[in-house]
């Protein structure tokens, strides 16, 4: 039999045994986590909209019109109206003439990339990309194929020595170094080749773009150029599930062909009617915006100029690249120390040698909550030489 035990202490050994935090209240920059109090910097409730009264209104009103459950799959009797009508406005938002609402970006891009791709095809995916892109490629039986990350020649050259069917997946935003794919190349070197392009704008939706329509959004990419598009709303949206959006075809071809939508309970529909709530926030929330971006340049300046190693991102995704797993997690617990919330990502999330503190900011942030961690970044230097 298989030692368990000796593989959890092996991982302790090598700091990268994980645990979990049991948080009390709501999500809010100041949480309680482990009876703690801490000004957290390691949420994707980029806008801090997770807590926002109107959206809490919001699902509280719609309760009682729609019950709690949604009972059933959405090809059963589980697809509500309210369902409906969050999709048709992720369609308008996106700009794209459809779309379907999964039950987390986990799901969508697995019930995705498998129902697009199979024997026989082959899928290109940034090196990068998120763990759900990777265990979607492998569930699709399709070969697959990688590329250097944000290398659009090197994809070009394997796009070029390929025949059949051809995907090519994506993150917009990486979430672990949070910069931005090249979007408009890979649009192109996609229609030059014959593949059809997938983008998973989990990161960059309601924070990149007008009106925070996302990374696709700001490179001014359409339904033809991204016919896939991909986002979650557990992030920036401050609630739950996922959506994919594209043409009507290809949302009914998802509709017959992808398993993680077809065998699955739909989402309870009052959330899906607080998401719509959530959307208005967003599409008119440039503002909240606007005081997110002051406070990313803020902080790689001043972390910058105390000797931190940033990753080139101009997202609210902020790495410190520290390298050791114990150096990274010693950090952590520093910071910790001075009341502040900044896990440590370590191998297998991130390569080996790479491990870093992943800072994330939001609009929910002040600039004295930003004054806090910079000063605690400055006490805890010492770390960085030790």
């Amino acid at each position: 039999m298989r030692d368990f035990a000796s593989e959890l202490e092996q991982r302790k050994q090598t700091g990268l045994y994980r645990t979990r935090r049991q948080v009390s209240g709501p999500q809010q920059p100041v949480l309680t986590a482990d009876g703690k109090r801490l000004l957290s910097f390691c949420s994707n409730d980029y806008l801090g909209l997770a807590n926002h009264p109107a959206n809490i209104e919001a699902l509280r009103n719609a309760l009682p019109e729609t019950g709690l459950g949604g009972a059933a799959s959405h090809l059963i009797c589980g697809h509500h109206e309210a369902h409906h009508l969050l999709e048709e406005r992720l369609a308008a938002f996106t700009g794209r003439s459809s779309a379907l609402f999964f039950s987390t970006g986990y799901m969508a891009n697995m019930g995705v990339i498998s129902a697009l791709a199979g024997r026989g095809d082959t899928v290109f995916s940034d090196r990068l990309n998120h763990a759900s892109i990777i265990d979607g490629c492998i569930l699709s039986r399709a070969k697959v194929r990688r590329y250097a990350h944000g290398d659009v020649t090197s994809l070009a050259a394997m796009l070029a020595e390929t025949s059949g069917h051809k995907l090519v997946v994506t993150d917009g935003v990486f979430s672990m170094d949070g910069d931005v794919a090249p979007l408009r190349e890979l649009a192109e070197v996609c229609r030059q080749h014959g593949a059809l392009l997938v983008v998973d704008d989990a990161h960059g939706f309601g924070v990149l773009g007008p009106h925070g329509q996302g990374s696709a959004a700001e490179y001014g990419l359409s339904e033809d150029d991204v016919p896939i598009l991909i986002g979650t709303l557990g992030k920036a949206a401050g609630t739950s599930g996922a959506f994919v959006a594209g043409s009507a075809v290809l949302m009914d071809y998802l509709v017959q062909k992808a398993r993680t939508y077809i065998y699955t309970t739909a989402m309870p529909p009052a959330l899906a009617l607080a998401t719509c709530a959530s959307l208005d926030l967003i599409e008119h929330g440039d503002e909240r915006r606007s005081h997110l971006h002051n406070l990313i340049e803020r902080f790689r300046h001043k972390a910058s100029a105390l000797g931190y190693d940033l990753m080139p991102s101009r997202t609210p995704i902020q790495p410190i690249m520290i390298g050791s797993n114990t150096r990274a997690l010693a950090l952590s617990h520093a910071l910790e120390e001075h009341g502040l919330l900044v896990t440590a990502i370590r191998p297998p999330t991130v390569a080996e040698g790479e491990a870093r503190l992943r800072v994330t900011l939001s609009a929910a942030h002040s600039h004295d909550d930003l004054d806090s961690l910079l000063q605690a970044l400055s006490d805890c230097r010492y770390l960085l030489r030790s």
